[in-house]
């Protein structure tokens, strides 16, 4: 497992914060997990200025090492959303090249937006921590992963509309709380299902990451996770951010060889209709979502494209939307977000995806 501690926590002198710095770096100790920083409650970018995160994560992984103790080092930082230049200055200047930075497709919820990434890793792109990089130019040599994989139904949704959790998925906050424990738990699994079955076949391997926040409770609801995982799928590994970061760019270089693919049906969860089915396909250049009802046959719907080979550039002052959006978005929040068929779809953006995916041309 990995664990964050936030800047109070890692500072305050009670008695109970003591104890708990003390059997974190026991759990390193006999499990070998890891220990890291969180800044900022996962909204750091957004509510406090660049140098200042930066100055702030410098002075807390020093004293994460000598919380740990023995020459330790986190391989990775949790940071919930984290803008393109301090990825930068993680890889540069403190040696991680692993960081939690993104929260894949969060809109209307919490303190913070990012909708517009690649929900698997990617080296970002130091115009925008949601853009893949598109050559050595503007290449981060930092792993930027997804903190909370959810049930690709719901999470076309904008925050809570329709009366729905966009966020249901693995995490069980989010999905026990909502669902009751029965319902959320079958929920956690169907999601996780949609990465390791029909998700694996098409990319090779499948990834799902859960965070979630230890005094709020439901440690009965992970521990049924993992182990019905392990029972379903008894060959997964259970990693740590950083060495599961690490392994995927000993594998990848770059962005250029991207092609996550991912084909979902609904659960019959609220806001993930048993009708519907969602086809993603991400890559260095573009991500793109197909919507339809696959029990009718019906035709398949655009209901997100977002170009990378645009320019795009992150907010210069403090607010909290940091999303990448162009073309056309999942969350529906501009006029232009209506959903349309490929055909409608400029000249030169169906030449886009057909030559990388021609077998799309059909559904034209």
């Amino acid at each position: 497992m990995t664990w964050a501690i936030s800047w109070l926590a890692l500072n305050d002198s009670r008695q109970e914060y003591k104890e708990a710095r003390r059997l974190m770096a026991s759990y390193h100790d006999r499990y070998d997990d890891e220990i890291t920083f969180i800044p900022g409650g996962y909204f750091a970018p957004m509510y406090d200025t660049r140098e200042h995160n930066r100055q702030t994560i410098h002075r807390a992984l020093k004293s994460i090492s000598e919380m740990v103790g023995g020459g330790y080092r986190p391989q990775s930082l949790v940071a919930g959303y984290m803008d393109a230049e301090n990825q930068r200055f993680l890889a540069a200047e403190e040696g991680i090249h692993v960081c939690q930075g993104q929260i894949w497709s969060q809109h209307g919820v919490d303190n913070g937006d990012g909708d517009g990434g690649i929900c698997y890793p990617y080296y970002p792109s130091r115009e925008h921590y949601l853009k893949p990089a598109q050559g050595t130019a503007d290449f981060i040599d930092c792993v930027c992963l997804d903190g909370w994989t959810c049930d690709f139904l719901t999470a076309r949704r904008d925050g809570f509309q329709g009366g729905f959790n966009s966020r249901l998925g693995v995490g069980p906050i989010e999905t026990v709380v909502k669902l009751g424990v029965e319902r959320g738990r079958k929920e956690m699994l169907d999601t996780v299902a949609m990465h390791f079955d029909q998700g694996h076949a098409l990319n090779g391997f499948g990834w799902v990451t859960a965070i979630w926040e230890v005094s709020i409770g439901h440690d009965e609801d992970l521990t049924y996770w993992l182990q019905a995982v392990q029972a379903r799928w008894p060959d997964t590994q259970v990693l740590t951010e950083g060495a599961f970061g690490l392994e995927w760019r000993k594998h990848t270089p770059n962005n250029a060889s991207l092609n996550y693919r991912f084909d979902a049906k609904g659960t019959g969860a609220p806001g993930s209709e048993k009708e519907l089915e969602i086809k993603w396909f991400m890559n260095q250049e573009f991500r793109l979502a197909l919507l339809k009802n696959w029990m009718t046959d019906a035709p398949s719907y655009v209901i997100d494209f977002t170009r990378y080979d645009l320019t795009a550039q992150e907010p210069q002052k403090l607010q909290r939307e940091w999303s990448l959006m162009n073309v056309l978005n999942q969350k529906g929040t501009r006029p232009q977000d209506k959903p349309i068929r490929l055909g409608q779809l400029t000249a030169e953006d169906q030449f886009r995806i057909y030559s990388r995916y021609p077998e799309l041309k059909k559904l034209a």
